[in-house]
């Protein structure tokens, strides 16, 4: 084992190495966490909409886990496939306007089963930079050639497509909204290359899913072009506040990947009351317009304000709003400092994000007040100047 203490030492002498850091919830505090004996404002979570601990979802949880007990017992295709999901897929294709709906475990499984089942050899898919690593891994397993393009550079797409149109399948996977960046992919233009060359499209919708379209349907559907979306993929671990994924997509699609979507066939379903917990979550994200409302309203604030200080940060209208300090160690720094005073900010370095772009990822919810979204942003300024991340 001696390489991988070899290797340790090294990333942990670039400022690389990851750790585990126990943290708590905080029921009675939404938007909050506990490190240790710490209470500090979250900013780093991807509960979007503030709905991880409603207590209308954990009642329902509740009640399942009384009726139907902890689990589900097995994989879907033997006897996991319990009464709550029928209904819950069906709620979805309603929801999404589309024929059918599949339920994943989670968003990994989701991108990489679904990915590996579409294509193969002598396929190509076309993939954004800037994808999540399901994505990426997806395409690895699925052994199909991947043809990655510049982030969100259509003419450099366009040209990759003409290079494979002799492939046999073609697929252009993007997340909506880029997990790391905040930014969206250019899915008006991703939409039309579809068209022109033939391809399926496939867009994951994680980041984007309850925040963006009506009733919090995604960004495909605020954009007007959900119908041409071949395969619509989102999760419950964000907005929803639950955990698990879908797919939704005509009937042929999910009859499709019902019999070669492998994290599907070989692994045990969900519990039920996981289940019935994301359907809880859906009639609030479909009902509570003012979670989007308010939001927005705090990313632009926050944003704005992070910007007139003088930090670099990314694009976009999303809650994600990263801070780019560049240096591993810096940004290591940065994020210690901040939870000295009481702010749970998450460094995110390398391989995640390109080398040189180490950033705080800053994320906002509909829990976070005016007030605590306000006093956040003086600290984080403050405490940038007197690391000299920002001159005044």
């Amino acid at each position: 084992m001696d390489w991988m203490e070899k290797e340790l030492e090294r990333l942990n002498d670039a400022s690389l190495e990851r750790l585990l850091r126990g943290s708590a919830a905080t029921p009675q505090l939404p938007g909050y966490t506990m490190r240790g004996e710490r209470l500090l404002l979250n900013l780093a979570s991807n509960d979007y909409l503030g709905l991880a601990q409603h207590p209308a979802i954990i009642d329902q949880m509740r009640e399942t886990l009384l009726a139907e007990g902890s689990g589900s017992g097995a994989s879907r295709l033997v006897t996991g496939n319990l009464w709550p999901y029928s209904v819950l897929e069906e709620r979805l294709s309603r929801w999404q306007g589309s024929e059918a709906a599949l339920v994943f475990a989670n968003g990994y499984m989701a991108n990489s089963g679904v990915i590996s089942a579409l294509v193969g050899r002598n396929d190509v898919v076309f993939s954004d930079r800037f994808n999540h690593a399901s994505i990426v891994d997806g395409i690895g397993l699925s052994r199909a050639e991947h043809a990655r393009y510049r982030h969100n550079d259509m003419e450099h797409l366009e040209a990759l497509l003409n290079k494979h149109q002799d492939k046999r399948r073609k697929l252009i996977v993007t997340d909506a909204v880029f997990s790391m960046d905040g930014d969206a992919a250019s899915l008006v233009k991703l939409a039309e290359l579809k068209r022109k060359y033939g391809t399926m499209l496939m867009v994951d919708e994680a980041h984007s899913g309850g925040i963006y379209g009506e009733r919090g349907r995604g960004l495909c559907n605020e954009l007007g072009i959900q119908h041409e979306v071949d395969i619509h993929m989102g999760t419950f671990s964000k907005s929803f506040g639950v955990y698990g994924a879908y797919v939704c997509g005509s009937r042929t699609l999910i009859r499709w990947l019902v019999n070669k979507a492998r994290p599907l066939i070989y692994s045990t379903a969900l519990p039920p009351s996981i289940v019935t917990g994301i359907a809880a979550a859906l009639s609030l994200v479909e009902a509570e317009q003012w979670r989007r409302e308010r939001l927005f309203s705090l990313s632009a604030s926050f944003r704005s304000r992070l910007l007139h200080a003088g930090f670099k940060v990314g694009t976009g209208n999303s809650p994600i709003v990263p801070v780019i300090v560049g240096d591993n160690e810096a940004v290591l720094r940065f994020s210690k400092a901040l939870e000295r005073k009481g702010i749970e900010a998450v460094a995110i370095r390398p391989p995640t994000v390109p080398e040189g772009t180490a950033r705080i990822r800053f994320s906002l919810t509909a829990a976070h007040s005016d007030k605590e979204v306000n006093n956040a942003a003086e600290i984080i300024c403050a405490t940038g100047h007197q690391l000299g991340l920002i001159r005044r």
